[in-house]
């Protein structure tokens, strides 16, 4: 005769642990980003274009040396730019409207651990935006060089301001808004701040301003590191630290969740 033990098939009711949460939540983010053709478009097809195109076409001059390296560098930031800003700005902006964020809000998964989670896919997106780059900007010719750490701080740092931007302008703005002016802004940062068009070729009074810009400080940075071998840029790392700081402190602070 079988003895069963009481309570060894008694389920055990409760939610998973919230490292397991904000994980599941993390891929879910993901999928949804990849499978989205707009936000592939944005963050995937439009920087790749941009880096075959202008390393084939002499049509911007870069300066000495081969426009690949120019462009790489800059291209790496405004890939981080269309996924941690644009990207995450117009999909949380839109998912406040429909009453997703306040059914996510009302779940067990705490505000900062879909912050959280929703930080973690960005991250996810960009390590695959930075190999597909790079593999396209070695097969044009790009030869790098300095310090790989470097590079990982300046892109985690320019991550950061990024999000925060995107975040505080969809916690903020109707989701409409938020289309408009996330696309606006990405298509006056593509022309000003320095991806491309070098902030030389603008005047001296706007390039100061424009040097001040989160993309200016991410795109010149990497340029100082991964073209010229320069050690730690600590101006450019200042600027993103302070925008990161402003933008993730006023995110939190006027963030609305409907």
């Amino acid at each position: 005769m079988t003895t069963t033990v009481p309570g060894t098939y008694t389920p055990k009711p409760g939610g998973s642990g919230l490292p397991r949460m904000i994980a599941a939540q993390a891929v879910l983010e993901t999928r949804m980003l990849l499978r989205n053709g707009e936000q592939l478009l944005l963050t995937v097809v439009i920087p790749t274009l941009l880096l075959v195109l202008f390393s084939s076409v002499d049509v911007v001059d870069t300066g000495a040396g081969k426009a690949v390296d120019f462009l790489a560098p800059g291209i790496l930031a405004l890939a981080v730019m269309s996924t941690a800003f644009t990207g995450q700005a117009i999909a949380t902006g839109f998912e406040r409207r429909y009453g997703v964020l306040k059914r996510l809000a009302s779940s067990p998964l705490p505000r900062w651990g879909l912050m959280t989670a929703k930080t973690a896919s960005v991250l996810v997106t960009e390590i695959l935006q930075v190999l597909l780059v790079t593999v396209i900007a070695l097969a044009l010719g790009w030869s790098p060089h300095g310090n790989p750490l470097t590079v990982l701080l300046l892109l985690v740092l320019g991550t950061a301001a990024f999000s925060g931007l995107g975040l505080l302008m969809a916690g903020t703005l109707k989701a409409e808004a938020t289309l408009a002016a996330a696309n606006l802004v990405f298509l006056l940062l593509l022309v000003g701040g320095g991806v491309i068009v070098p902030l030389e070729k603008f005047p001296s009074g706007v390039r100061e301003v424009l040097g001040l810009l989160p993309i200016s400080a991410l795109s010149d940075g990497l340029r100082e590191v991964l073209r010229h071998g320069a050690g730690l840029p600590w101006a450019d790392l200042g600027i993103l630290t302070v925008w990161g700081v402003v933008g993730l402190a006023a995110a939190g602070r006027f963030f609305r969740w409907e």
